[in-house]
């Protein structure tokens, strides 16, 4: 009875295999933890290293800017200004009409060269019919010494007859030596004429070539009374007012394209070692923060530093030298779709980084095909118009071609 009364009778001992299951289950979690920890120290390591080794590979710099073409618009000849058509921050196309000139002086040249060439083909024209005319005199020269010289043996005949005095074959032979003579003097005559065109046609006649040469020259200054802009760009630095008196040279204004737009990056000298020309860069400009990325590579490393270029260079044997670190500056190409869609300004500040991981490229570029940098075509007809002015006053003063011309 008391047996059963007690309340731990007929209860199953107590589960050491379910005692040792609760024990287990928190070391499980500490050994995952432990584990994760542990390839998370694992993942971190190696993308520092991967981070430290990609640093090294990477040189940067704040001390960089854009730059570009400053393309003066000038004058090539001297003149007073009536009127400009662009001013600063104005958007012009290569070709665009900037200033004029006062043309008048022009003009009037212009008008008197085409005189002057008309004036000298007429005046070859004439050379040629003299040629032509003298050879017409020769011919007739030559039968009147036939003639004479027939007269002169008819007559010596019969004076051995005594039908014909001796004065009568006297008086022939003076005819024959006067015919002769004027023979000579008529070749000689032909032969100074053909001097003055021999060897030439009508177009390449001396006096013409030097008068037609004085008219394209004064057709290209008359053209150039209207200064025109060498290239699309922006207007900047317009110095150019109305009524100012121009000699030829003088800077009128300038005309950025800013499309053709480059940094020059300045890096320390212990920063140069393993740049290389083609290495990819990375520049932010401070306009538009560090989130709008510009791609380009570098394109070379300019010849010397900066303060080496200066207008007063160290030198040790001035004393002005100090020793300070050096930069060098090296020009990166931009990306000209990147430039459209945020443009840029010349002088704006830029941040580079370069990819130094390839050391395969040149320090100095070798082997450089020939090539224009950067060139305009709108000069290009000025001569070729010239040329067609000159052909139509030829043309309207030359008449109708003549056989000598072509002899």
């Amino acid at each position: 009875m008391n047996q059963s009364a007690r309340p731990d009778q007929g209860q199953p001992p107590s589960n050491a295999a379910g005692e040792t299951g609760e024990e287990t289950m928190p070391s499980r979690f500490r050994m995952r933890g432990r584990l994760t920890w542990a390839i998370a120290l694992i993942l971190l390591l190696v993308a520092g290293i991967a981070w430290y080794g990609l640093r090294l590979n990477i040189e940067r710099t704040e001390d960089a800017y854009v730059d570009g073409n400053v393309v003066q618009v000038t004058s090539q000849i001297g003149g007073t200004v009536t009127a400009f058509a662009a001013d600063n921050t104005d958007h012009v196309k290569a070709g665009t009409l900037l200033v004029t000139l006062n043309p008048v002086d022009q003009e009037v040249r212009f008008e008197r060269a085409k005189t002057e060439l008309a004036k000298a083909t007429r005046v070859a024209r004439t050379q040629y019919s003299q040629v032509q005319q003298l050879r017409a005199e020769v011919a007739q020269r030559q039968n009147d010494v036939l003639k004479t010289r027939a007269d002169l043996a008819r007559r010596s005949k019969l004076a051995s007859s005594g039908a014909v005095s001796r004065e009568e074959v006297s008086h022939a032979e003076d005819v024959l030596k006067n015919a002769e003579a004027a023979l000579a003097a008529v070749t000689q005559s032909l032969a100074q004429r053909r001097a003055m065109v021999e060897g030439t046609s009508l177009r390449t006649h001396p006096d013409v070539l030097t008068a037609a040469t004085n008219l394209r020259d004064a057709y290209i200054a008359r053209t150039r009374t209207s200064i025109l802009s060498p290239v699309d760009g922006t207007i900047a630095k317009r110095s150019v007012q109305l009524g100012q008196r121009i000699n030829p040279g003088v800077a009128l204004m300038s005309v950025v394209p800013l499309d053709e737009l480059w940094v020059n990056a300045n890096f320390k000298e212990s920063q140069l070692e393993h740049l290389r020309i083609g290495q990819p860069a990375e520049l932010t400009a401070d306009v538009y923060g560090r989130n709008v990325i510009y791609h380009g590579k570098i394109l070379g490393l300019d010849a010397g530093t900066g303060s080496a270029f200066a207008l007063l260079p160290a030198q040790n044997a001035t004393g002005n030298w100090i020793k300070v670190t050096q930069r060098v500056p090296i020009r990166i190409a931009l990306d000209p779709k990147e430039v459209a869609q945020k443009p840029l300004r010349i002088g704006l500040s830029m941040r580079a980084s370069v990819n130094t991981s390839d050391h395969g490229g040149e320090v100095i570029r070798k082997n450089v095909a020939p090539n224009f940098v950067y060139k305009t075509q709108v000069y290009d007809h000025e001569l070729r118009d010239a040329d067609a002015v000159v052909e139509s006053v030829i043309r309207a003063n030359e008449g109708q071609t003549l056989a000598s011309e072509k002899q």
